[in-house]
């Protein structure tokens, strides 16, 4: 591959007035000096550094994306639909694991910045009463005022657009789908304390249970979004009778952790206990889980279209739809 060196001295220019053509400087260079170095640059088959670019630019083509957890399946759905996106577009994704911690996000969102990434996504939920939240708000501010495009994949009030399913609504639906089936002592398998993902969850489950009058009914499990936490509340649930007559948990790995833990005890499911998740991940659709779909593909790429084409959207917020999947876990409670 040629050089900018050899693109110059083929050009007859300096290697500055060179490297000014090729990286788009608003610097003054006359009409024909540049066709002389356009020229030469095409005959040599020279392409120039994407990050010489984006230093003179100040925008490259990097879209970067913050994860909460990077081996939940829930944002590898969603990085494929940014990154395929991206991808059509001529742009680069970097997926970055800020381990849920507000700190983390902080400091790769001003990394990102630094390297004049075109936009950043976040796409974690935060947690309630962060005391860290105001201090990434700022951060986002600043990205956006050196030309960071943002967006937010999570409800998280942090000045820039969101784009998001209703949670809330998505467990009032499945609760709902649970109470048509007859079932009425139902138990909930929260997420991750303090997650405002786990809170909104756990507020669809019991606003639907109170409007039904089974609020009484209703028993909640400490958990998590992982196979591990979700099969031992199920264990928990097992050990204190009566039995529930449906389990939901927080999100599909959480339902299949509840869904192993019942058939190691040699409870049918859903001929005893119904049991549904949150989401509608290929584990779910593998399993014959009932869950509720969030439109998780879409979110990612209506996130990496909004960026690159560089809409700065304020502070809108726009509420896809999810939909209700019923499938082999559930069953209609016999009379």
């Amino acid at each position: 591959m040629s050089s900018l060196t050899e693109v110059a001295e083929a050009a007859g220019v300096s290697v500055s007035t060179a490297s000014r053509v090729l990286t788009g400087s608003k610097h003054p260079i006359a009409a024909a000096t540049r066709a002389k170095v356009l020229a030469a640059a095409e005959q040599l088959g020279y392409s120039p550094s994407a990050l010489a670019q984006a230093l003179v630019s100040r925008r490259s083509r990097l879209l970067g994306v913050l994860v909460s957890d990077i081996v939940n399946p829930y944002f590898s759905v969603i990085a494929r639909g940014i990154d395929d996106m991206a991808s059509r577009s001529g742009y680069v994704t970097m997926l970055s694991h800020v381990d849920r911690r507000t700190s983390t996000e902080i400091d790769r969102l001003r990394a990102m910045r630094d390297y004049s990434a075109a936009g950043v996504i976040i796409a974690g939920s935060g947690f309630v009463d962060d005391p860290e939240a105001t201090k990434l708000a700022e951060a986002v501010a600043q990205a956006r005022e050196q030309g960071v495009n943002m967006v937010c994949l999570a409800p998280r009030d942090l000045g820039c657009p969101t784009i998001s399913a209703d949670a809330t609504a998505a467990a009032h639906e499945i609760t709902d789908h649970l109470i048509a089936l007859g079932h009425r002592r139902i138990a909930f398998i929260e997420g991750p304390s303090g997650m405002i993902a786990s809170q909104q969850r756990r507020q669809g489950f019991d606003d639907c249970m109170k409007a039904a009058g089974l609020s009484d009914l209703a028993r909640h499990q400490p958990g998590g979004f992982d196979f591990e936490a979700g099969h031992a509340a199920t264990m928990r649930l097992i050990a204190r009778q009566p039995l529930p007559e449906a389990i939901l948990a927080a999100n599909d790995e959480a339902a299949v952790g509840a869904l192993n833990a019942l058939r190691q005890a040699g409870i049918d499911t859903p001929g005893e206990v119904s049991v549904a998740g949150i989401n509608d991940l290929p584990v779910a659709q593998f399993v014959g889980l009932t869950t509720v779909s969030l439109p998780l593909y879409e979110m990612g790429a209506m996130a990496a279209r909004r960026i690159i084409e560089g809409a700065d959207g304020g502070e809108k917020t726009t509420i896809l739809s999810h939909r209700l999947i019923p499938r082999d876990t559930t069953a209609r409670r016999p009379s």
